[in-house]
């Protein structure tokens, strides 16, 4: 019998959520995520359980034992039990009545395999037991050692369920999928078949998905794979994934660590793209200081560094490496770290200029100063505003 050890599962406090259920007389199964990650060796972030209590039973019980309960989707079965700082979502295993899209009409169950029947992909239905041992009612476990990424049931019919399964499949792939293997061709054929049920989306599912997508060790095969079924097209028109690869290649050249505004600005960037995926203003401002420095490709990467930061010029020089199907600049990061650290050493007090005339003056010096490689000094340059321009 296969049987979890990992820290997160067997901690005190998951212990002392499960005992809240099953000292009662309830069910307590780890589910999803937090089984599949630990059966990977990878980081647990959530812990999420499954119960057959009802949502009022798990509130009541938490109330009696003096812990934090949240209603965060109680109609659906969902209860937040908050111990010593940390969430746990409690739901109440479920079967689908009736389903349109994101929204859907369930009932409580009672049954685990009921409840494993709902989910996505076969690699998410799985369960652990308190002590560890794991459930396996759909057979989800051989799917997650082989890499393979598998709707639960009828692909189609968990697409209709919510739309945005159609990226979580590819972005599930670029995560677990075996990287030679390909996409399981049923589930491919039915993202592609539904593709324009993306429009009914909102923006910000959208973006958060493509974010985890983009940031994936390796996304090219799943950017792939979207663009060949016409879906980066939906999501991105105009995005080429032909560079993803040998980015993430030259990133991996560099030791550089994935990035997904990088990613999506070697996509091609598109203006509204930023709209297009709702980005938070920071992650809007990454993108376009990104894309500035790329629009200026022929500045050194200490420019790019000075003028746009030195994340964007760092992206900036990896995704024109990889367009070039080269490895990254021999001393590339010490350029960064010197034009990140530059800083300009004129002041407006130091020119006995006014007006219009001063800025003007500032700023061609300071271009002299950047063109030098930042070696002119305070000195050099009063000299040099001192003189005409064009002068000697």
């Amino acid at each position: 019998m296969t049987r979890l050890g990992d820290p997160w599962l067997v901690a005190p406090r998951t212990q002392a959520v499960c005992a809240l259920l099953t000292e009662a007389g309830h069910a307590a199964y780890l589910v999803g995520g937090c089984v599949r990650n630990a059966l990977l060796g990878a980081p647990v972030a959530d812990i999420d359980l499954a119960t057959d209590a009802l949502p009022q039973a798990v509130l009541a019980l938490a109330e009696a034992a003096g812990v934090k309960a949240v209603p965060t989707g109680i109609e659906h079965g969902t209860v937040t039990l908050v111990l010593e700082g940390q969430p746990f979502e409690v739901t109440t295993f479920r079967r689908d009545v009736e389903t349109f899209g994101r929204h859907a009409v369930v009932a409580f169950s009672r049954d685990i395999a009921e409840d494993a029947a709902r989910r996505d992909f076969t690699m998410n239905a799985l369960y652990a037991k308190p002590d560890g041992a794991l459930v396996d009612p759909l057979g989800g476990l051989p799917d997650l050692r082989a890499g393979r990424v598998r709707f639960v049931g009828a692909a189609e019919a968990r697409i209709a369920e919510d739309y945005l399964r159609i990226l979580r499949f590819f972005r599930f792939h670029a995560w677990y999928g075996h990287p030679e293997d390909g996409l399981d061709p049923e589930g491919l054929a039915a993202c592609a078949a539904a593709r324009d049920g993306l429009a009914q989306l909102s923006r910000e599912r959208v973006g958060a998905e493509m974010a985890r997508l983009l940031a994936a060790p390796d996304p090219a095969p799943a950017l792939t794979a979207m663009a060949a079924t016409g879906i980066l097209g939906v999501v991105l028109p105009g995005a080429d994934p032909a560079a993803i690869a040998p980015l993430v290649a030259a990133e991996r050249a560099l030791g550089a660590a994935p990035r997904w505004q990088r990613r999506l600005a070697a996509l091609g960037g598109g203006e509204d793209w930023a709209e297009r995926l709702r980005l938070s203003k920071a992650d809007a401002r990454a993108l376009a200081a990104s894309l500035a420095a790329l629009d200026e490709a022929g500045a050194a990467p200490a420019q790019a560094a000075y003028r746009h930061g030195a994340e964007a010029a760092r992206d900036a020089a990896l995704v024109c490496a990889a367009r070039a199907r080269a490895a990254p600049a021999a001393g590339l990061e010490r350029e960064i770290n010197c034009g990140a650290a530059a800083v300009f050493p004129l002041r407006a007090a130091d020119l006995a200029l006014g007006g219009p005339a001063l800025g003007a003056e500032l700023r061609r010096l300071e271009a002299l100063w950047v063109d030098s490689g930042f070696r002119l000094d305070a000195e050099d340059l009063r000299r040099m505003a001192e003189a005409p321009e064009g002068g000697g």
